[in-house]
């Protein structure tokens, strides 16, 4: 499982455990507003007296307001999500549309980009974060090709020379019994040339 998928998970995760969290507060408020002692709710939620006790003290303050989420904790991103669109639309406009010298997007300059945009400076970190955990994309890498690549001359290797090779050589050959040279062949500790006689 990639480490996208797996911080997506972790994520939905966090919500609907928020999400049962919110429930049980609003439960608690239900409950308070029937009368029920802050250890009756406390037994039926499953939850600690010390949590009922704190829930009980902002109900009676503000209500069941006083009980709602405060939604997900943690700094707030620098790169607010409703810059996010134009962000990603800049992105796909291309380098080229944006001034650099080539249509290829690096960490730099997407931060000059982004800076320009929203005024805001990134870290390359930051910026790779935000384009892999925010806008959800991923490393593209340009493939790179020979400027003298001959397609033709690679189809004749591919059809004809790649099949030889694979096939090996013909099994009808005199073998030889060194790997390295032909001509030699071992006799105890020494090494002998052998000898070929023609017809």
């Amino acid at each position: 499982m990639s480490t996208n998928r797996r911080k997506q998970q972790a994520r939905q995760r966090a919500a609907r455990q928020r999400a049962a969290r919110q429930a049980r507060r609003e439960r608690a408020a239900e409950l308070f507003a029937q009368g029920r002692s802050q250890a009756e709710v406390a037994r039926q939620l499953d939850v600690s007296r010390q949590s009922a006790s704190r829930w009980h003290a902002g109900w009676q303050a503000d209500g069941a307001t006083a009980l709602r989420t405060r939604g997900p904790t943690g700094r707030r991103p620098k790169i607010p999500d409703a810059a996010l669109e134009g962000i990603e639309q800049a992105l796909l406009e291309g380098a080229l549309a944006h001034g650099f010298p080539t249509d290829v997007w690096t960490l730099d300059r997407i931060a000059v980009l982004i800076r320009g945009l929203t005024g805001v400076a990134l870290s390359n970190p930051s910026v790779w974060r935000l384009l892999r955990d925010r806008l959800g994309w991923t490393v593209q890498r340009p493939e790179r090709q020979a400027k003298e690549r001959d397609e033709q001359a690679i189809q004749h290797w591919v059809q004809h020379e790649w099949p030889r090779i694979k096939r090996g050589r013909a099994q009808n050959r005199p073998g030889s019994s060194s790997s390295t040279n032909r001509g030699l062949c071992c006799v105890g500790r020494e090494v002998v040339r052998t000898l070929r006689l023609r017809p």
